[in-house]
């Protein structure tokens, strides 16, 4: 995430106190599946689209962009769109574990062989 995109988050979001958790961050942009559930059984269905649409397509356009390994390997299997979709819930997420820890970003922790 960029720093357009951390401004847009800024200026379009409300307070992420205001969302109980990461999914509903994402879900209130428009980046997580749609709940259906009958006879007690959760169904995810398609993605809604229904939400904040500029902050979404910051976040779409910035999970395309690198070519890291795990990308590499769900894009050999999956749709382009659907691992950037789904990379740019997991950053959604990531935002705003962020701003409600008032953390900064702490990339992947090294294994050691």
């Amino acid at each position: 995430m960029g720093p357009i995109g951390a401004l847009a988050v800024e200026t379009f979001a409300p307070p992420m106190e205001t969302f109980k958790c990461g999914r509903d961050f994402a879900a209130w942009l428009g980046l997580a599946p749609l709940q259906k559930s009958t006879g007690g059984k959760q169904r995810l269905g398609k993605t809604s689209k229904m939400a904040q649409c500029n902050i979404r397509r910051l976040l779409i356009i910035g999970a395309m962009a690198p070519e890291g390994s795990w990308l590499a390997r769900m894009m050999a299997k999956k749709p382009r769109m659907l691992v950037a979709i789904a990379l740019a819930n997991k950053m959604a997420r990531g935002i705003w574990a962020m701003l409600t820890k008032q953390e900064d970003y702490r990339g992947p922790a090294m294994v050691a062989a």
